[in-house]
């Protein structure tokens, strides 16, 4: 049995066939449309479970030339976590609702910041040198016999959020810091306030998206902080 289709190709000729299959192809093509929109709508806009995702700000440092470390001993205490909300990072605002949080690795920023900056002295610090430092608790270097210089700081800020909406999400991330230096041998101490912001849209969101902002961000407060200082005959100090 010959189908109706298959008659109205034979008696319309090559062109009803053609166009026949350009209308099916269309509709092919426009039902595949759907299925990715949708699909791109469901993977972006998920409603959220209220589960935190931990960011881990451990960058790996660039490597100097290799040098003896400065002969000055240099130590950091974790900062003081003084922010108004310090439960967690932020938040992902989901396009159908619901939250995902966020927070560092070990839910301690304060030791996340230490350590970081500790790395980028140990590797490519003042001046593109390798210095000597290492992370204590508070408190725990009190005279010369220990240190020469004494880091500690605190947290105003130090945040990442994410907001999805239709085809994109907008991923915004701040720090806010005073960081404080005590120079163990003249007892004089430095003060420096660093702080920076940071923004980018994606199509696809991914939490790396979040981590990495967040991470260029604490490197840029740390590539200020050593613009502002420098290491001056055993002590910190501010240059201007």
């Amino acid at each position: 049995m010959i189908t109706w289709v298959h008659w109205a190709c034979f008696t319309g000729g090559a062109t009803n066939c053609k166009e026949d299959g350009i209308v099916k192809q269309t509709r092919e093509r426009l039902g595949l449309g759907i299925v990715l929109m949708a699909s791109l709508l469901m993977g972006a806009g998920c409603a959220g479970t209220g589960k935190t995702f931990y960011l881990d700000l451990q960058q790996k440092q660039a490597v100097a030339q290799y040098q003896e470390p400065e002969s000055v001993r240099i130590v950091i205490e974790p900062f003081e976590d003084r922010r108004l909300e310090n439960n967690w990072l932020g938040m992902r605002t989901h396009l159908w609702g619901g939250v995902t949080y966020f927070n560092v690795v070990g839910e301690r920023p304060g030791e996340v910041i230490a350590q970081s900056l500790a790395d980028r002295l140990k590797t490519r610090g003042w001046k593109g040198r390798a210095w000597t430092v290492r992370v204590v608790s508070s408190g725990a270097v009190a005279n010369l016999n220990d240190a020469d210089v004494v880091i500690s700081g605190h947290l105003l800020d130090f945040s990442a959020n994410a907001k999805s909406r239709f085809f994109s999400t907008v991923v915004s991330t701040s720090s806010k810091m005073v960081i404080t230096a005590r120079n163990l041998g003249d007892q004089s101490t430095t003060i420096r306030m660093v702080e920076g912001a940071q923004r980018d849209t994606v199509f696809w969101f991914s939490e790396a998206d979040v981590q990495q902002l967040l991470a260029a961000t604490l490197k840029d407060s740390i590539d200020r902080y050593l613009d502002d200082t420098t290491i001056t005959q055993k002590a910190l100090r501010p240059t201007r």
